[in-house]
């Protein structure tokens, strides 16, 4: 049975709370990690770049000099690849890196990397998670107190304007719901403070 121990925001431990062996006590599956990770990072990517061939660069209509006689190597336009200001030979164009992954394999990678950051005594599990106002300084504090001036991943159960405001100017620290959770936030944060209602709803969705 796998317990941990719940503590307040102020650092103080206020009891103990059970966590569900099929999110966070599965064996770690690297492959499925490794392929959640690779998906995220491409979906991410803009695909933006352009350049362009030899075809798209203006100018180069004509043969710069004539085929024979000259002691120079034959050209056809001066704005070949080989030329100064010439195209790029297969130029980048704009394209979607983006792939998909199957539903089974994304969670399996998910309750991989909760169930690590559980092994490593990384996972802390917070009563809640509440700010009357927005104050970095406070949060801070909180962070402190229990532990995680590191990386830190903070998961609430639901948007809370307040925590994502004290939170988002904190260096390395994220906050972020429990239902937008995914590998790449996980696997990236030293530690991941988790309250308890965010607790709940990830076991009711991934158990």
């Amino acid at each position: 049975m796998l317990k941990t121990n719940v503590y307040d925001m102020s650092g103080k431990l206020v009891g103990e709370i059970e966590l569900s062996e099929a999110v966070f006590g599965i064996n770690p599956n690297a492959a499925a990690v490794h392929d959640a990770v690779k998906n995220h990072l491409a979906n991410k990517r803009q695909g933006t770049q352009s350049a362009l061939t030899r075809a798209e660069v203006s100018g180069g209509g004509r043969k710069p000099w004539r085929q024979k006689g000259t002691g120079h190597a034959r050209q056809g336009s001066t704005r070949a690849p080989q030329w100064t200001h010439g195209g790029i030979v297969f130029a980048p164009k704009p394209r979607s890196y983006s792939f998909g992954l199957n539903k089974k394999a994304k969670r399996l990678a998910l309750k991989s990397v909760l169930s690590a950051k559980a092994a490593e005594k990384a996972l802390v599990v917070i009563d809640e998670i509440k700010m009357d106002a927005p104050k970095t300084a406070d949060f801070a504090k909180f962070l402190k107190a229990v532990g995680c001036e590191t990386k830190t991943l903070v998961v609430t159960a639901a948007a809370d304007v307040n925590v994502v405001k004290s939170g988002r100017n904190i260096s390395g620290c994220e906050v972020t719901f429990a239902n937008l959770l995914n590998t790449y936030d996980v696997l990236n944060a030293d530690k991941l403070v988790v309250d308890k209602a965010a607790l709940q709803k990830i076991e009711e969705v991934f158990a």
